[in-house]
């Protein structure tokens, strides 16, 4: 099968998704000029450098109550900070909670009974418990092709690890299982690793 995007794809469901997987969650947590604090799950997310680290996602959508895009964007754009907690498989339904669309004043953290804790080294709450969790400074907010379409960049300025992940001094991601967004509402949780040397090595 080929089909070209502009032309529509014909089947019951967009298979864009599906194709580009498994992509990591970032569970954005960010806080509003008038101090309201906001947990969304995007999949559309990744590391993007090494030094200094620095991290993105992107928002597609938008709500009425929030100018053309959605409560992350919108509190980063306001206060230049948010925070990525990674998603644990035993995190699964407070993360899928924190995905309703709920008005702008709606703090999706007591949505989904989790607890806040302050960050270090910017003005935002996280997720407790979490495995890792990644606070940011904005570098930049592209507007990309599309109706309300952007993608954030954040150079990572704090980095927390939960004690029990680290083993024999590396971050073993088997001990959470971090969970992946696959197309439609399907997820997976990485579980088994192997690896590979690389032809220089």
């Amino acid at each position: 099968m080929f089909y070209k995007p502009q032309n529509g794809h014909g089947l019951p469901h967009n298979p864009f998704n599906a194709i580009v997987t498994p992509r990591p969650i970032g569970w954005i947590s960010s806080r509003g000029a008038e101090n309201n604090d906001n947990l969304a799950p995007y999949s559309f997310f990744n590391a993007v450098a090494y030094v200094p680290p620095q991290v993105m996602f992107s928002s597609t959508g938008q709500k009425p109550d929030r100018d053309g895009t959605k409560d992350s964007v919108s509190n980063i754009r306001d206060t230049g900070v948010f925070c990525v907690n990674i998603v644990e498989y035993a995190m699964r339904d407070a993360m899928n909670a924190s995905s309703a669309t709920v008005d702008k004043n709606i703090d999706e953290f007591a949505k989904a009974d989790l607890e806040k804790i302050p960050c270090e080294t910017i003005d935002c709450a996280r997720v407790s418990g979490t495995p890792a969790a990644l606070e940011c400074k904005l570098t930049q907010i592209l507007q990309l092709p599309g109706a309300a379409n952007f993608a954030v960049f954040g150079e990572v300025t704090g980095i927390h690890m939960r004690d029990d992940c680290l083993i024999d001094g590396l971050f073993d991601i088997t001990r959470f299982q971090p969970l992946a967004r696959l197309g439609y509402r399907d997820y997976t949780r990485v579980t088994d690793l192997f690896s590979l040397s690389r032809p220089d090595d």
